[in-house]
């Protein structure tokens, strides 16, 4: 562990979060949910970070979307009760969820069969609980989920109330959002997910049973709805740090970015244009995922220690433990004179990808490179 006090002090490769960018990320969608009056339930599969939440809940802890069970258990630890974990249960996550649903905690988990219904039922039983879940809607072909209009949908509510399971809702998840890149598509994008969630609340309530609560939520769409009525909540997690791949979607600019990796200079080929640097996918992930936007951003964005970018300068290839900058293909911008020992900083293509390659966070606030804390993340499932 580091203690240093500058960005030009710190063992390089390490992860840096800017907090004036931070909190300005949960400022923005946390007053965009108010002017809804729906509740924003923020996810924290990206941050992974109990310093994090304190961040995103000034006034103690709030209802919160989990990815795995590590973090509900790491969370419930700091005193998070209210908590949605958003991925499809299998017997040994019920068994866990029912523990902790036993030890005071209320997680809500997600279903989408009957099977899935019984499970979470015999694992209720054995823990002493009553469960509660949530029923998965596929808005969009992106993943998992019943389509609204699946006759399965009352089935796997009816099976919920056989097997004591106490229905919580219905969650759907816009994911195909990421493959926009027009307010107007990510604003159709949005009311169609709105839309098929109200509509199977509403075809569930219609045949008797409770459904309170309408989960809705990309990053994308969170920013681009223009109503939401007829939803409770807002499920949304990599806008705290935005990414290059939200930047391609255009739900943000670069300068919002609050998630970067500190990289060194460790060579250079003039003769090619090349300069290396010791951030590889190991340190920058191997997430291409701007490579099917309209900019191929590369591993990543440069930037100089303070955060200013280099024009046209990109992370054009990565291997393990080494990274290969380059000017953007048809540019006229110069390659810049990075000496060997000088630093950079990284912008990533996914925040939660990148995270995910690092144990905690080099807080610095706004440009000057003064590190001001260490916070842990958490990993594992």
């Amino acid at each position: 562990m580091s203690h240093a006090s500058h960005l030009a002090d710190l063992p390089t490769p390490a992860l840096i979060l800017d907090t004036q960018r931070l909190d300005r990320n949960l400022d923005r969608l946390a007053r965009r949910m108010d002017g809804f009056g729906i509740t924003l339930r923020p996810h924290m599969k990206t941050a992974k970070s109990i310093d994090v939440a304190r961040r995103a809940f000034r006034n103690g802890p709030g209802p919160i979307t989990v990815s795995t069970l590590a973090e509900a258990d790491y969370f419930a630890a700091h005193g998070f009760v209210d908590m949605t974990y958003a991925v499809g249960i299998a017997p040994h996550t019920a068994a866990r969820a029912a523990r902790l649903r036993r030890d005071g905690v209320d997680i809500k988990v997600l279903l989408d069969t009957v099977a899935q219904a019984q499970i979470l039922g015999e694992a209720g039983r054995a823990a002493g609980v009553s469960p509660s879940a949530f029923i998965e809607i596929d808005c969009d072909g992106h993943r998992g989920g019943l389509r609204v209009d699946d006759p399965k949908l009352l089935d796997v509510a009816s099976a919920m109330k056989v097997a004591g399971v106490t229905l919580a809702g219905v969650l759907t998840h816009a994911g195909e959002s990421y493959a926009l890149d027009t307010p107007q598509a990510l604003e159709a994008a949005a009311e169609n997910e709105r839309a098929v969630a109200v509509d199977a609340a509403t075809r569930l309530r219609a045949a008797g049973h409770d459904c309170p609560i309408v989960s809705v939520g990309s990053t994308p769409t969170a920013h681009f709805a223009q109503a939401l009525d007829g939803v409770t909540e807002m499920r949304a997690g990599v806008y705290m740090f935005f990414d290059l791949v939200m930047h391609g979607v255009g739900v943000c600019s670069t300068s919002d970015l609050a998630l970067s990796v500190l990289a060194t200079v460790i060579g250079a080929k003039p003769e090619k244009g090349w300069i290396m640097i010791d951030a590889g996918w190991m340190a920058l992930s191997r997430d291409r995922g701007t490579a099917a936007q309209r900019v191929d951003q590369g591993y990543g964005l440069v930037c100089d220690l303070h955060g200013r970018l280099y024009p046209d300068l990109v992370v054009v290839g990565a291997s393990q433990e080494h990274g290969t900058l380059a000017i953007r293909s048809g540019s006229n911008a110069t390659l810049p004179d990075l000496p060997v020992g000088a630093r950079v900083r990284i912008l990533p293509n996914h925040a939660c990808a990148t995270g995910s390659q690092h144990e905690r966070y080099h807080v610095v606030t706004g440009p000057d490179g003064s590190v001001t804390a260490e916070w842990p993340r958490i990993r594992g499932w």
